[in-house]
């Protein structure tokens, strides 16, 4: 799986005004990602508001990306939850034409242990026909799935590949690089961190805010792969103000916010997640005006 290498982005899903799932912005949205460097795309993760998604909008927002992205980009799916029996079913049952992989959440709420999380993916990965990049958030789930855990399913399931690890902790990201096996990647699923998680040996990162500066970023990650720390590290700092931004509100707030400044998204989410306050939105505005002249320069 060497199309994980690199910068992949968690797509937001646009909404317009009365709330339907903007397919023009959709396909705008894809473009100006192929266009500036991003190496693969990710759809219908939490960014993607998956969750308040029905059947006909996930089909609509998968035919949309398959169809502007044209075979260009690497796709993988968000799939997961914490009902196994439901997710292993809806991996044998749903259409996955057209993507490359899974992106599978550790289950949330419900707080299984290490087993129950290993027991979950053991299913998971009998069930699924294409390979599986498992997804440590414990912000989001309440658990962690814990390095000696992910290391056991990386050798005992042949299609479990990858991991999208955004704990947010650098100790335990190089904990996971050097206990799995060299072909396993471990991708950063958080934006901050996600240099220090390259330069230490991980492949890349699923990225939030890349898909607002997706040409700076996908070209920090690349320095990352390549060591060299400088140049990488120059394109960090001069984004660090913004990852934080776009986190103080909520996640996809904050990069919509960014999208729509952009003129790639209008600025709507659907309940119970709203758009951020109008202070935050004027200053991740202005940040991206002043952004663009300097890296322009």
């Amino acid at each position: 799986m060497k199309a994980l290498i690199g910068t992949g982005v968690a797509l937001v899903t646009p909404f317009t005004s009365n709330g339907q799932v903007d397919v023009t912005a959709l396909e705008k949205l894809v473009n100006y990602q192929i266009d500036n460097g991003i190496e693969y795309l990710v759809v219908l993760g939490t960014t993607g508001e998956a969750s308040v998604l029905n059947n006909e909008e996930r089909k609509l927002v998968k035919d949309t990306v398959i169809h502007s992205n044209d075979g260009r980009l690497p796709l993988v799916l968000g799939l997961g939850g914490n009902n196994t029996a439901a997710v292993c079913e809806q991996l044998r049952t749903e259409d996955l034409a057209g993507f490359d992989a899974i992106l599978s959440v550790s289950p949330y709420y419900s707080k299984p242990t290490q087993d129950g999380i290993y027991k979950h993916f053991e299913a998971v990965s009998e069930a699924s026909p294409l390979p599986i990049i498992l997804y440590n958030v414990p912000g989001r789930t309440s658990s962690n799935m814990m390095p000696t855990t992910i290391a056991s399913l990386a050798v005992d399931f042949e299609n479990i590949v990858a991991i999208k690890e955004a704990a947010g902790d650098i100790v335990q990201a190089m904990d996971i690089i050097s206990s799995t096996p060299t072909e396993f990647h471990t991708i950063s699923g958080d934006d901050m961190t996600a240099l220090a998680v390259t330069l230490a040996g991980g492949s890349g990162v699923i990225s939030v805010a890349g898909q607002g500066f997706p040409d700076a970023f996908s070209t920090m990650i690349r320095h990352g792969l390549a060591g060299e720390s400088k140049q990488a590290h120059t394109l960090l700092y001069a984004m660090a103000p913004m990852i934080d931004m776009i986190f103080q509100q909520g996640n996809p707030a904050g990069i919509k916010s960014v999208l729509a400044a952009r003129g790639i998204v209008e600025n709507h989410l659907r309940l119970p997640l709203v758009p951020v306050d109008g202070a935050l939105d004027d200053a991740l505005s202005e940040f991206v005006r002043q952004f663009d002249q300097w890296h322009e320069a």
